[in-house]
């Protein structure tokens, strides 16, 4: 399963995420998302773990205080699930 987490600190980095997480089982990949220009961290990020393993974490994570910052945890939506923000217009 697939894990999305937001509301990061911009400290962060995918090694921390992928320590943090492995309290809970096997993870199998962590990633912090930076920002292509900057190199900065934008502040959320996925680990990739089993079903079982994936859903204790996000019931025990979710809305939990991480290095001064409550974070959100939620299974990730496949990017055809999600809303997009097309801000061209037809004329």
């Amino acid at each position: 399963m697939n894990i999305f987490i937001s509301n990061l600190n911009y400290r962060l980095t995918s090694d921390d995420l992928h320590d943090l997480f492995s309290e809970y089982g096997d993870v199998q990949s962590a990633k912090i998302i930076n920002d292509r220009e900057t190199g900065r961290s934008r502040g959320f990020g996925f680990v990739e773990m089993s079903d079982d393993e994936a859903n204790t974490a996000i019931e025990e994570l979710n809305q939990r205080e991480i290095d001064g910052k409550v974070i959100n945890v939620a299974e990730a939506r496949p990017k055809d699930d999600r809303p997009r923000n097309n801000f061209r217009r037809n004329y």
